[in-house]
């Protein structure tokens, strides 16, 4: 698995244990789930997040494709 990959599980992992939370516990566990939505779309203009050196050290590959 890719670090990209493993990027995409765990932010949908956090989510959906945000949503859980908020759901039977404390509405402010939402609070989580817009965290990592903020860090999701400031990802996506820096290309990096704070997982990725995480996911590295658990041996997660680098991708390997290029976009052409």
């Amino acid at each position: 698995m890719t670090i990209e990959e493993g990027l995409r599980l765990m932010a949908g992992v956090v989510l959906l244990l945000a949503l859980g939370l908020a759901h039977y516990v404390s509405p402010n566990w939402l609070w989580l789930a817009g965290f990592v939505a903020i860090n999701q779309i400031q990802s996506a203009f820096t290309g990096w997040c704070p997982a990725m050196a995480i996911l590295r050290k658990l041996g997660f590959k680098e991708s390997t494709t290029c976009a052409v």
